[in-house]
């Protein structure tokens, strides 16, 4: 069984934890890391989220005892079958909602998609994406809602206004 640690309001680990897919108590918060993939042509690594059947970008939640940064490098291994090095990965920015605390990253990087092993369970798809075709993804309602912010930040974070 899968475990994730609790915080604070503060983030400050609580020492509780609870269960993969149990709710998370009133007034506690739990971690969700999210890395957008951006190749040298400035395209953008997106997943079909087999939860959702829509693109997204790669993430999860750390297991208990991961750390934010840990835990986004063991999403890309579970989720693309792909090492990152942590020092190439860069932390944008953080997000505090009513139950998680969710730290955004960023990494510039020309990966093969032919050498991924995506993960059969969670992604469906994996593809190179121009920002054109993933604002048309946002237009037609095929890119993850609570992805879109996400996307909104690294493009700021690169210096690249969203219209």
């Amino acid at each position: 069984m899968e475990y994730r640690d609790l915080y604070d309001e503060n983030r400050v680990l609580t020492g509780e934890k609870i269960q993969k897919g149990q709710n998370v108590p009133k007034g506690s918060y739990y971690l969700t890391v999210v890395v957008f993939i951006e190749n040298s042509k400035n395209e953008f690594l997106l997943q079909i989220n087999k939860k959702y059947n829509m693109w997204a970008t790669t993430g999860g939640h750390p297991k208990s005892g991961e750390s934010s940064l840990n835990g986004i490098i063991t999403e890309i291994k579970e989720e693309l079958g792909y090492n990152i090095n942590p020092s190439e990965l860069k932390l944008i920015k953080t997000y505090k909602t009513e139950d998680d605390f969710v730290d955004l990253y960023y990494i510039k990087k020309d990966i093969d998609l032919f050498k991924l092993k995506i993960q059969q369970e969670e992604v469906e798809e994996i593809n190179w994406f121009t920002r054109k075709e993933i604002d048309e993804l946002i237009l037609t309602n095929k890119f993850l809602p609570t992805h879109i912010d996400f996307y909104k930040d690294c493009l700021k974070y690169i210096g690249v206004n969203y219209e």
